[in-house]
């Protein structure tokens, strides 16, 4: 059916057209009506001859031409060379992991570095410096980028992945002008790098609303792909509010087709009104160059940042001390709740602003002051966002009940390394241990044991085995801890066999479990029988 509707709208465009074109005489006045078609399709091909020939004419309309654009903003975007004896190991050739080791994954996208080790220059190999008594000893590494000037007395914003462990920063203006750019500050959360060059007067960008962004509108990239320096691509928003990588958390990507490549780190992204509404920062790559994914940073989250940053010196986020998952079609089911919209909890941190307000392990987090929290990646960036100190609203599921509590945000410590309690060693249950509906035989977990776990009194108990398939299935192991059997703690065998008696055969249960310093639900089923 669609070559033929295809073929019937082709004709009847063509059939308006060659109306349009032509005129209809009348017949009669001594003129032989079949001498009509013949005159008719002279003139339709004269007339179709002379708009094939017509100078000047545009075969596709319709399309923006983003000429001026580039014109105005050209000015304001900058190259930059970084160049360091201790350069991050992404900068480096040699540190990006295999295909085979990592097949998909984000790529840092830099300029040419030093070779490999062992290959002619390369550290190691024939010419490396320290070698030929030329050089300091030590090999030298570097990377391109692109950033962009946000004020006239040389402020510009660029990667931190760009100049992270650089000992000396080069910018190069697009009046070929260079500067020795000072590093005021950085954030490796956001990838966001604030630089100075003592200069003045300088062309510099406007800053766009990220935030007004929507999927299908035209964004252009200007940056030094492979040190090619002021090179344009442009392309649509994808995606916004996309959760690019565990390590930015903070950050609600836009996803763009723009052609990104090495190179074009730190870059402006730019809306039709000339205005940067992101930094270009990452690409989802199988072969280390562009595949039309792109990622950029909003530039309500970049400019905040670079406040902090040009204030006091760093940047502080905002926590209320959770740990929340996705709600899946399987957590509104054991849950009963209306659709997957929200961030589910998952883990609430002992003395945290969460655990004060009153928020539980099973509760869906639905809003923050109001604004909605779709995924629970959204959550991340709109409390990141707030500093510490701040109060917030938060508007939560559980049993069925829409909730308010507010909470006061603490300072999130970026630096501190959360280690969660250890995996217990599996162990054999007891003779008298009991399968239950799910096909778990769990065992109490002795008081001392509970200490070196880091978990509460009379909180959990451990898996010695696992006997239905469906648990199989849903990933539980021996040796996990159950901390909850939906949103009711249990703290031993008899309290956990007693909820599980509850669950009926067509029934999904959620299962918090606790494994390594990872705490999530699972959603289990009973075995079907029969």
């Amino acid at each position: 059916m669609k070559p033929t509707f295809r073929t019937l709208v082709l004709v009847t465009a063509t059939a308006a057209a060659t109306a349009a074109a032509t005129t209809v005489l009348p017949i009669g006045a001594g003129q032989p009506a079949a001498a009509q078609p013949a005159a008719s399709a002279s003139v339709v091909t004269a007339a179709a001859a002379e708009a094939i020939n017509a100078p000047n004419a545009p075969l596709v309309t319709g399309l923006p031409d983003f000429t001026l654009l580039v014109e105005r903003v050209g000015p304001a975007v900058v190259s930059i060379e970084a160049t360091g004896s201790a350069r991050n190991p992404m900068a480096r050739g040699g540190g990006v992991p295999d295909d085979d080791e990592l097949p998909e994954f984000f790529r840092r996208f830099f300029g040419p570095d030093m070779p490999m080790p062992g290959v002619p220059g390369g550290p190691g190999g024939p010419g490396a410096p320290g070698e030929d008594g030329d050089g300091d000893g030590g090999p030298q590494g570097m990377s391109i980028g692109t950033g962009f000037l946000i004020s006239g007395d040389g402020y510009l914003l660029t990667n931190h992945h760009v100049v992270d462990g650089a000992d000396e920063v080069k910018v190069t203006l697009s009046d070929r002008r260079e500067f020795k750019a000072k590093v005021v500050g950085s954030d490796p959360q956001s990838d966001v790098a604030v630089l100075k060059i003592s200069a003045d007067d300088l062309p510099y960008l406007r800053t766009g609303n990220s935030k007004s962004l929507k999927p299908g509108q035209w964004v252009v990239a200007i940056g030094s792909p492979f040190g090619l320096d002021h090179s344009v691509t442009a392309g649509i928003v994808s995606a916004v509010g996309r959760a690019a990588n565990a390590q930015q958390r903070y950050v609600p990507f836009i996803q763009t087709d723009v052609a990104i490549n090495r190179g074009n780190s730190g870059g402006p992204l730019l809306n039709t009104h000339g205005e940067v509404v992101g930094i270009n920062s990452q690409i989802f790559s199988n072969s280390g160059g562009y595949m039309g994914v792109s990622f950029a940073i909003p530039m309500d989250v970049a400019m905040n940042v670079a406040q902090q940053i040009r204030t006091t010196g760093k940047v502080s986020r905002g926590q209320i001390g959770v740990v929340v998952g996705a709600v899946t079609s399987e957590a509104v089911k054991g849950f009963g709740l209306p659709d997957t919209r929200g961030a589910l909890v998952s883990d609430v941190r002992a003395g945290s602003p969460a655990e004060k307000a009153g928020i539980e392990p099973g509760d869906v987090i639905r809003a923050v002051d109001g604004t909605p929290i779709d995924d629970s990646s959204d959550l991340p960036p709109v409390i990141g966002s707030m500093a510490p100190g701040a109060t917030a609203k938060l508007s939560i599921l559980r049993g069925g009940k829409t909730l308010e509590r507010t909470v006061t945000l603490t300072r999130l410590d970026e630096t501190a390394v959360a280690e969660g309690p250890q995996r217990q060693a599996p162990r054999e249950p007891a003779a008298s241990g009991k399968r239950n509906v799910l096909g778990l035989v769990g065992e109490d977990i002795a008081a001392d044991t509970r200490r070196e776990l880091g978990l509460r009194p009379g909180e959990g108990v451990v898996i010695a085995r696992v006997e239905g398939k469906s648990a199989r299935s849903a990933g539980l192991r021996q040796g996990d801890i159950v901390l909850r059997v939906g949103t009711t703690p249990v703290g031993n065998v008899a309290a956990f066999d007693r909820e599980l008696a509850k669950v009926r055969d067509d029934q999904t249960v959620m299962l918090l479990v606790r494994r390594g310093g990872a705490t999530q639900f699972l959603a289990v089923s009973p075995d079907k029988t029969g």
